[in-house]
């Protein structure tokens, strides 16, 4: 099948599933996102003097890599660019011409997907250790949107409460729920069906349910979000540096769940609304969209109303 038209079904099945809010973005045939860096070949920003706090006297200096995730305002910063305005999934895939597929953002509103990848490869059955999950934890697998990836396993989609953010285990050892299940949540993306890759195409699942993929069940998501660290015995004033430096030095896939803890727990002693803007600016400078922090912290502000 010709490029342009791999393309063009590409772009409509992006389409169709933007009109139903899913936010999305081009991928390649990799499952890669296709639109290329606006950075590619940018200098890094400075390194800070070796006198400044932090450093050690006599050390090399070093260049950190250059952090932006949208704020320039161009395209090519991957799930920060997926977008539900159909203008806009137009211009992404102009700019990725050889565009084959696309993905789909999770954790965003409305639907705050959640997607479990069950692969049946190298030894590995995510389906059966769902299906043990299920049975050791005491809760059942509801039918829910079922995509078929082209090694024979499978993508289940759920929606998520607001104010939960879901971390992807994808590259981070240890985090899976289980052997053969990766999870997709809050800054990842699934393939969406429809999509050609170079192991073949993703297909909706016959007969699975539509739109509004089925909640996640509770006990479920416990184990799909990383217990918060242990409450501070009295969260007072002396505190708050401690809060935005836990909010800062948050590792990605984990900013969000960062933020509404440390949020919540300002809240609960009294100080949330004056360390709001302390804590905002700390998760901005994660790489959090400062829109997404705010909110954070007003879900927070609701959560500790009385």
């Amino acid at each position: 099948m010709a490029p342009s038209v791999l393309h063009a079904a590409a772009l409509a099945n992006a389409l169709a599933a933007a009109s139903r809010h899913l936010a999305v973005i081009p991928l390649s045939r990799t499952k890669l996102p296709a639109v290329r860096s606006p950075h590619r070949g940018e200098s890094p920003p400075s390194p800070p003097p070796a006198s400044s706090p932090g450093s050690s006297p006599g050390s090399p200096p070093t260049s950190p890599p250059v952090r932006c995730l949208g704020e320039c305002g161009r395209i090519g910063h991957g799930v920060h660019d997926a977008t539900t305005e159909p203008a806009a999934v137009r211009a992404l895939f102009a700019a990725a011409p050889w565009a084959t597929g696309y993905g789909i953002a999770c954790g965003r509103a409305p639907h705050h997907l959640i997607g479990l990848d069950l692969d049946v490869k190298h030894g590995l059955d995510g389906v059966a250790a769902l299906g043990a999950l299920a049975q050791e934890h005491g809760f059942a697998v509801p039918d829910t949107v079922t995509v078929l990836t082209p090694s024979g396993g499978r993508h289940l989609w759920f929606t998520g409460p607001a104010g939960t953010a879901v971390p992807n285990s994808v590259g981070r050892p240890g985090t899976a729920p289980g052997p053969g299940i990766d999870v997709r949540g809050h800054g990842g993306y699934l393939v969406g069906p429809g999509s050609i890759t170079n192991a073949g195409r993703y297909l909706l699942a016959p007969r699975s349910p539509g739109l509004p993929a089925a909640p996640v069940p509770a006990r479920l998501l416990r184990l799909l979000t990383p217990p918060p660290p242990p409450l501070p015995r009295r969260t007072a004033p002396r505190h708050a540096l401690a809060l935005v430096q836990f909010v800062r030095d948050s590792p990605r896939g984990q900013r969000n769940t960062r933020l509404y803890w440390a949020a919540c727990r300002a809240y609960e002693s009294g100080h949330g609304d004056s360390l709001a803007p302390a804590l905002i600016d700390a998760a901005t400078r994660t790489g959090l969209p400062r829109q997404e922090a705010a909110a954070t912290i007003a879900s927070a502000a609701r959560q500790a109303a009385p």
